[in-house]
């Protein structure tokens, strides 16, 4: 149940940010988040992808869907720090709150993929 909640929190959150983006333009928003046109498109994509599992799939397969952008994410954040254009793709660089962003919502959806997978083994052994 942690992972469908997480996942339909997250897609719905992403979604906005991604029609914030889209909205405000390319300009960092407040002079300090990246609103690039592929950072927003990437954010239609999983939130996209989040919400549509969140609200319509089982429990496993939401727990797989969120472990694995987890570890996107966190690779997004990790990259961040080394290449702040994210190896040339972004128009803007990110900032460090990008990274930091990045690195939460990796370590987040790894963490719910292992609370959502110990669950279902300590249910299994009742």
């Amino acid at each position: 149940m942690i992972a469908k909640k997480y996942a339909q929190f997250i897609g719905l959150t992403l979604l906005v940010i991604a029609a914030v983006g889209f909205i405000a333009g390319e300009d960092p928003l407040l002079g300090v988040l990246n609103i690039d046109l592929p950072e927003d498109l990437i954010h239609v994509l999983t939130g996209g992808l989040l919400t549509y599992v969140g609200f319509t799939k089982s429990e496993k397969v939401v727990a797989c869907v969120v472990g694995i952008l987890g570890a996107v994410y966190l690779l997004v954040g990790v990259i961040g720090f080394a290449s702040q254009g994210l190896l040339g793709i972004l128009t803007h660089e990110y900032s460090l709150l990008d990274n930091i962003i990045h690195l939460t919502l990796g370590i987040a959806g790894l963490a719910v993929y292992f609370m959502s997978n110990s669950q279902k083994r300590s249910g299994a052994n009742l």
